[in-house]
């Protein structure tokens, strides 16, 4: 049997990772695959970006990461960080994918992500999981889940460009289809 395909994309913030991963889920769904696990969403009020949610691709439900209004000793730039909403939103998002979707995904793994324990151990039980993976990857961090993820002789890493970003998905889509179709 094939090995199960599992890919992270990285590259420098505003490069397109999300983007290119919702596009990758929309062709994936237009297969007829589910699609489970989280992704990151911006929230804006007035017209302005005051931080990001946690959306749980199966049920929809969602949970706020970060906001201008959070104090916490997590900071996303002028965001604070609320780690029991990636505990609770992301981590259930991607135990339930584990179980019932065709392909994990996982936006992001990032410097926040990884202060929370519950996070990185579900993401490292995803990726020992026998099913394809999609990830976003922070492309600087140096720390050890980060590290160890693109080390892993399993996960295939693609780095994501302004130049690139709108003909990776299709990239992706064939390297998949060639192990899971």
């Amino acid at each position: 049997m094939a090995e199960v395909i599992k890919i992270g994309l990285t590259g420098l913030p505003g490069s397109g990772k999300t983007s290119t991963l919702l596009k990758l889920i929309e062709m994936l769904e237009e297969e007829g695959k589910t699609v489970g696990g989280m992704i990151t969403e911006p929230i804006t009020e007035g017209g302005k970006r005051t931080g990001l949610q946690i959306v749980n691709r199966i049920t929809g439900e969602r949970g706020r990461l970060a906001h201008i209004s959070i104090e916490s000793r997590y900071m996303f730039g002028k965001f604070g960080v609320d780690l029991t909403a990636l505990e609770g939103v992301g981590v259930r998002a991607l135990e339930q994918a584990a179980s019932e979707a065709d392909i994990v995904v996982i936006d992001e793994v990032g410097k926040l992500e990884v202060e929370s324990e519950p996070f990185v151990e579900a993401v490292k039980d995803v990726l020992d999981m026998d099913k394809p993976v999609l990830l976003t990857l922070h492309k600087k961090s140096r720390n050890p889940l980060l590290q160890d993820i693109r080390k892993r002789d399993d996960v295939r890493i693609l780095e994501v460009t302004p130049i690139n970003r709108s003909l990776l998905p299709y990239k992706v889509m064939k390297l998949m289809k060639g192990q899971l179709w």
